[in-house]
């Protein structure tokens, strides 16, 4: 199956305060958007991702416009009839004074599934980003296939993060103690915050246990990573954060998946 999908944000103008705008929002199932007061969902409308599936998702964020997605639900990557790969390609733009926040809910890699997400992001000068990223590996009693999850960030042109992660349920160099260290979750959560910059500070850093926290040197930007047992416990170190620094407004946590 081939879908894509296509949003468009700008700001909502004088009589709608704070608001925000659509004028493009296309779906194409399973990549199906339901706006809501809170934010616009990406609902699945079919089952899957499914192996040999290719999904493409483009975002388009006007200057000075806000926009919060996020996924009705976890998804699972489930094999194909002849072992291909599912991909799900997200390219976003936004513009200066812009802001997105990408809050998807976990990827579940079913047993014998191959997948693979790649996010390529582009941040005018003064834009905001909170871009989370979550792998579960297996439902309930399976080791889990193998995903790879690439994300690109440029700010102002110029590159700010390059960053991958490849994990299996079958590869023993991916669960040592080099990448999965055991664990069958793992997650990233990016944080572009130009308010960072205009305090005169750099983006907070610090640590926590199964947490890493990284000021990004291309800007004022944090990457944390984190690895978990399970999907809450994951939800709950990617929300790990310096003293005065604000979680992504969201409502409560990740469900336990698997």
């Amino acid at each position: 199956m081939r879908a894509s999908a296509a949003l468009v944000a700008e700001p909502g103008g004088q009589d709608a305060a704070g608001a925000v705008r659509l004028p493009v929002q296309r779906s194409q199932a399973p990549l199906v958007l339901r706006r809501t007061p809170d934010a616009v969902y990406l609902v699945g409308g079919a089952g899957g991702p499914l192996g040999g599936d290719v999904l493409d998702l483009r975002i388009e964020v006007r200057d000075g416009a806000a926009l919060r997605l996020r996924t009705a639900a976890a998804s699972v990557a489930l094999p194909g009839r002849r072992g291909e790969e599912s991909v799900l390609t997200v390219r976003a733009d936004v513009g200066a004074g812009g802001r997105l926040e990408y809050l998807p809910e976990p990827t579940v890699v079913a047993d014998g599934a191959r997948h693979r997400v790649d996010v390529v992001v582009r941040l005018a000068a003064g834009a905001a980003l909170v871009l989370r990223d979550e792998v579960i590996l297996g439902r309930h009693g399976e080791r889990g296939g193998s995903c790879r999850a690439r994300l690109h960030v440029d700010l102002a042109g110029a590159p700010l993060l390059r960053h991958e992660l490849a994990v299996s349920g079958t590869d023993p160099a991916s669960l040592g103690p080099a990448v999965l260290a055991g664990h069958r979750a793992a997650g990233s959560l990016l944080r572009v915050e130009p308010a960072w910059a205009g305090a005169g500070g750099e983006a907070p850093a610090g640590c926590a246990p199964g947490v890493a926290v990284m000021p990004l040197a291309g800007g004022p930007a944090v990457l944390v990573t984190a690895l978990a047992g399970d999907a809450l416990t994951l939800r709950q170190r990617l929300s790990w954060r310096p003293a005065g620094v604000s979680a992504p407004r969201e409502q409560a946590g990740a469900r336990r998946t698997g």
